[in-house]
């Protein structure tokens, strides 16, 4: 279905660091640059389908079964504190507009599901999404590079 979660991912460090208007812009252009045919490939699901509602719960449980097998610990089998921390603002920052940018009719849908799974898998996790727009709608700009 939805292999190589851990590609989506890879850049989480870097593109979290320094959050700035301007770095957050070029970080989710590249981003969707890189990745965006993965989130496209979600909605191609649910468009295909015949029960949208299922198949947006398996994208979604596929998804957080890939991110628990790839990041938990193979000691407990659980994700460690500051990595959740990490995840859980990639997903909002990243992961849920990028789901939204694709402006397929099944979009909130798949992010519905997938904030759902998240915050049922994930300690600590009980995530909210919002559109890129709203993001970068906050995000301030400098004053005469004070601020």
């Amino acid at each position: 279905m939805l292999d190589h979660v851990e590609i989506v991912f890879q850049d989480m460090k870097p593109m979290m660091k320094k959050l700035k208007k301007a770095s957050y812009k070029a970080n989710m252009e590249k981003f969707l640059e890189e990745h965006g045919n993965y989130f496209r490939k979600m909605t191609d699901l649910t468009g295909n389908a015949d029960n949208k509602e299922e198949t947006a719960g398996d994208i979604a449980k596929t998804f957080v079964d890939q991110v628990e097998k790839i990041y938990a610990s193979p000691k407990n089998g659980k994700i460690k504190g500051t990595l959740q921390m990490d995840l859980n603002f990639f997903m909002i920052y990243y992961v849920f507009p990028a789901i939204l940018l694709t402006e397929h009719e099944d979009a909130v849908l798949i992010a519905d599901h997938l904030r759902d799974e998240w915050g049922n898998r994930f300690k600590d996790s009980r995530i909210q999404y919002t559109d890129y727009e709203t993001l970068y709608g906050a995000f301030k700009e400098k004053i005469f590079g004070i601020f």
